[in-house]
């Protein structure tokens, strides 16, 4: 868990330095104060990255640098600089007790849980967005998924310039390998989407104070396969079936990277029935699954972000979801502390955030 962290040239933060408690940390502040921006420092320190935002604009306007130091109570120093080149060009590197290195590899991360708005997009948005969720948490907690999704995108790439320049003769081998490798991802998804489902029902009748709603979480695959372990011949079917509806297209139309992973509500589309509320509601309790399948993973709880978690929430869901997170640290962003301080009693830290943004 992070004990402290110093912001220098970064986004809105001149040179600012917070401290942390290691329960809840409201951050608090008005709209435009920098809080969300203090969420995602704490992100980058995390995995190296931004959630939402290119490298060059995490550098405060007029600077060419920027620079994150963040401390853990296991006295590992993080530093995060990034800094524009004469070329334009944005350069990152990383220093983690005193060892410098160009990314952050999953061995150097900390493991993080994000919540914030545009997530509910997850439910609304297009299939991408649910794809990219779960194939991003498959790539933190199972060993070698993010190289098995490289070598999809790889073949796939591949596959797609030989429809293009309508070279059928050279497609065969093309579609082994991408059944091969699909059927690998299509596995793994299949195999935490029943894993969820163990547990997402009945956390959610916990933080919505439901007894009866049912909610569950469905992957639908490409070959409309039941049992799973027949994707990959199936698959090579397919691609061999819709060969003259790609190559006339320019691009394969089925596989992983055409898939969805579907909720349900009460066994109707959650994007169609469930209420803003309600939606929140699912997210964030996919969030807390997801907090427990990655401690399992790796060994270490994670760090929970919250921006803005409790404006559509009503008390009771408030309660149930304190329940829940008070064995993490936890930072929650808010512009009015006192409907969050209430659940957190006992342990909780008010970080301030009073900077507007110019």
């Amino acid at each position: 868990m992070f004990t402290d962290i110093r912001l220098q040239k970064y986004r809105s933060y001149e040179d600012e330095s917070y401290e942390f408690g290691d329960g809840v940390n409201i951050v608090v502040g008005p709209n435009a104060s920098g809080k969300t921006n203090l969420l995602e420092a704490l992100y980058i320190a995390s995995l190296g990255r931004s959630f939402r935002a290119k490298d060059s604009e995490l550098i405060a306007f007029g600077s060419s640098w920027a620079r994150i130091d963040a401390n853990n109570d296991a006295n590992n120093q993080r530093t995060t600089k990034i800094i524009t080149q004469p070329n334009g060009a944005t350069h990152k590197e990383f220093i983690i007790n005193n060892q410098k290195l160009v990314r952050m590899t999953p061995k150097h991360a900390i493991p993080v849980v994000l919540f914030e708005p545009n997530h509910l997009t997850l439910l609304h948005g297009s299939p991408e967005y649910r794809r990219e969720y779960l194939d991003d948490l498959l790539e933190r907690i199972v060993t070698g998924y993010g190289k098995i999704r490289r070598e999809y995108r790889r073949i796939l790439s591949q596959r797609n310039t030989l429809l293009k320049a309508s070279k059928a003769d050279q497609l065969f081998a093309w579609n082994v390998r991408l059944s091969e490798v699909g059927a690998k991802i299509a596995e793994q998804r299949y195999v935490y989407t029943r894993e969820i489902n163990q547990q997402l029902g009945d956390m959610y009748r916990r933080i919505a104070r439901s007894g009866s709603t049912r909610i569950q979480i469905n992957y639908i695959n490409s070959c409309g396969c039941d049992d799973i372990s027949q994707y990959g011949t199936k698959l090579l079917r397919m691609l061999e079936n819709c060969q003259n509806v790609d190559l006339e297209r320019g691009h394969t139309t089925v596989g992983p990277h055409r898939e969805d992973i579907i909720i349900s509500y009460n066994e109707r589309g959650a994007s169609e029935v469930a209420s803003r509320g309600e939606i929140r509601t699912i997210l964030l309790t996919l969030k807390i699954i997801e907090l427990q399948l990655l401690e399992d993973a790796n060994n270490q709880k994670p760090i929970f972000l919250l921006d803005d978690v409790f404006s559509e929430l009503d008390g009771s869901r408030r309660k149930a979801l304190t329940e829940n997170i008070n064995d993490h640290q936890t930072f929650i962003t808010t512009t009015d502390a006192d409907i969050v301080v209430q659940h957190f009693l006992d342990k909780h830290k008010i970080i301030a955030c009073q900077r507007k943004l110019s």
